[in-house]
């Protein structure tokens, strides 16, 4: 298991202070609530009181999920039991600088290629691919999303990128056959980010060349292939 690096190990933007009127935090994230949509064939969630202040003294949640539900991250052991497991990327694939792809254009069910990234990307950064599918959470449209094709996976791993998110239930199709994308990226030890929201307000910061940093930081989970995160952008 790799050990939870110090900030004095691994300094960070997210650590100066900078004035408060000078930047905004936006959640990227999708409430965790019973009956939400989930993956075709991942386990229901759950959300029911276990203990109450009335009953009990305290108020306790007891939850029912999966390590997929909701905004969450990938680990490369999601697709292949040989590949690296959540504890065992660096923190650093988690939060830093990210770019915002503008693919709101796309159709449903649409691939998005190679040319959607080229020269707008670059080795270290965060890629936050927009498709704009957020808006159709909770209903059946959700699952017709664009998704990345083969080719441009391969495309941001060889331009050093590691962490990729998108405002959809998948970087693949829904359904998928073999997961393209996913294999692409894990392959090379990535961390994908799905289920995010938000992303046009990042878009319209960076129209404005505003500088953005996003938090993907997961749950703590030994030998896991995923876990729900709390996605965060902090803007200017």
């Amino acid at each position: 298991m790799t050990p939870i690096t110090t900030e004095a190990e691994c300094p960070s933007t997210w650590s100066r202070k900078r004035p408060e009127a000078d930047m905004r935090i936006i959640d990227l994230s999708v409430e965790l609530t019973t009956g939400m949509p989930v993956y075709p064939g991942d386990p229901q969630v759950s959300v029911a009181p276990a203990l109450t202040a009335t009953a009990d003294g305290v108020n306790v949640l007891h939850l029912d999920m999966g390590s997929q539900t909701g905004t969450h991250v990938d680990a490369p052991f999601h697709i292949d039991d040989a590949l690296p497991t959540l504890d065992q990327l660096p923190l650093e694939r988690f939060l830093g600088e990210a770019v915002v792809v503008d693919a709101r254009g796309a159709r449903p069910r649409s691939p998005l290629g190679p040319s959607l990234f080229e020269g707008r990307v670059r080795a270290g950064v965060i890629v936050l691919v927009a498709t704009g599918w957020s808006q159709h959470w909770g209903t059946e449209d959700y699952v017709t999303h664009p998704y990345l094709t083969r080719e441009a996976a391969e495309l941001l791993v060889a331009a050093g990128v590691r962490t990729v998110g998108i405002d959809a239930l998948s970087v693949d199709a829904t359904p998928a056959d073999d997961f393209p994308a996913h294999r692409v990226l894990c392959g090379a030890h990535a961390v994908i980010a799905e289920n995010l929201t938000g992303l046009d307000r990042l878009l319209d910061a960076q129209t404005a060349g505003e500088p953005i940093e996003v938090s993907l930081l997961p749950l703590r989970l030994p030998a896991a292939d995923g876990a729900p995160v709390r996605a965060v952008a902090r803007i200017g």
